[in-house]
């Protein structure tokens, strides 16, 4: 009896062994689906992205804004080395959230694109191109045996080459992209994508407020934690200085301040 016993107990024992083994190939297998139909290492990528500081694009009427959450840099350290917002081409920039040196090597391709689209065809490539064919990379990346998934999210945007019309997209880990009106990623980027939801209108007037505002959902430290950078049809990058971002800021809170006054007076909030 004891004999039997003893082997039922090393059976029970060695059960959650081999399904962790089981389970721990399709954890680390890139190309292999687990039997429900996840790919772990890619949904791992996406975690990546939620842990990278926010990043925000709103298009409006005429305009493009990207708006981010700096990290905070060391006392020694030249802030101008670390930057989210970069410039593609002329009519074209984009931001992310996620491991910054996946960025790295997606901007630095992207930027090459653009110059051999023009080399080639003697014509700026379109938002949408360069959205595809990051796009692609990233999916590649998703497929092929010793590499991972880039750890990172974009936001590209821009103006049509024809029409003229901003345009602003979005990349995950996984290869897709889509067109937005506005939209957030990184830490909270689902509240703060519920936020533009709500506030967001069609033309709205002042995207950049609109931009600082979904910024302070989640910024703490305020104005000096956050980033924008507007482009026009006749103007291309510009990153406003801190100043004009702390004047964004001020006037923001002092609206708050007045809408919260309103609604503490009796029968404000009816």
């Amino acid at each position: 009896h004891a004999g039997i016993a003893g082997s039922c107990a090393r059976a029970t024992h060695a059960h959650p062994l081999t399904a962790s083994m089981s389970s721990s190939r399709y954890d680390r297998a890139i190309t292999v689906f687990s039997p429900d139909g996840h790919l772990f290492q890619v949904e791992y990528a996406m975690e990546a992205v939620q842990k990278g500081t926010t990043a925000v694009g709103v298009r409006g009427k005429d305009m493009i804004v990207i708006g981010v959450e700096k990290k905070s840099t060391a006392k020694l350290q030249d802030p101008r080395t670390i930057r989210k917002i970069h410039q593609l081409d002329d009519s074209i920039c984009l931001s992310f959230a996620g491991l910054t040196a996946d960025a790295r090597v997606l901007i630095n391709r992207a930027r090459v694109e653009c110059q051999s689209y023009r080399l080639t065809l003697e014509d700026s490539p379109s938002v949408e191109y360069i959205a595809r064919f990051v796009a692609g990379i990233q999916q590649r990346y998703t497929q092929r045996p010793g590499v991972r998934p880039f750890g990172i999210s974009l936001l590209i945007c821009g103006f049509d080459v024809e029409t003229g019309e901003p345009q602003l997209y979005q990349t995950d880990p996984s290869g897709t992209f889509s067109a937005w009106k506005a939209t957030a990623t990184g830490k909270q980027g689902k509240n703060v994508r519920e936020f533009l939801e709500k506030k967001y209108e069609e033309g709205v007037a002042d995207p950049v407020k609109l931009t600082i505002k979904a910024l302070l959902e989640v910024v703490e430290s305020g104005s000096k934690n956050i980033e924008v950078a507007v482009m026009t049809r006749s103007e291309t990058l510009r990153i406003l200085s801190d100043e004009e971002v702390a004047k964004f800021v001020a006037e923001i809170e002092a609206e708050q301040a007045a809408e919260e006054a309103v609604a503490s007076r009796p029968g404000g909030g009816k």
